[in-house]
């Protein structure tokens, strides 16, 4: 089963139904492509895995790292997570 296979299963057990760029929208498929090449850079090649399992299995603390911890240019240096106006004390329940 292809990595693509499986994440469109998964997302569709979890309610999730993946969206397409509208076309001729530089700006969006600009956005879209800056975060596929973010997430092969940083996660899929940046360590040797063993396997597709193992990368897989890697997949969670990147995307918590990544929307929770790692600061964007575009939002002035910080996490996606502080666009959602948490206060501290839900913050650190997060991390529980």
């Amino acid at each position: 089963m292809t990595f693509l296979l499986s994440a469109l299963r998964h997302y569709r057990r979890l309610g999730i139904r993946p969206k397409t760029t509208p076309p001729y929208a530089p700006r969006t498929s600009g956005k879209a492509e800056r975060f596929i090449r973010t997430l092969l850079n940083e996660w899929a090649y940046a360590h040797a895995y063993r396997s597709s399992d193992e990368r897989n299995a890697h997949l969670p603390e990147w995307l918590h790292l990544y929307n929770g911890h790692r600061p964007h240019t575009s939002l002035k240096n910080k996490a996606p997570i502080s666009r959602l106006g948490l206060r501290v004390n839900k913050m650190v329940r997060l991390h529980s």
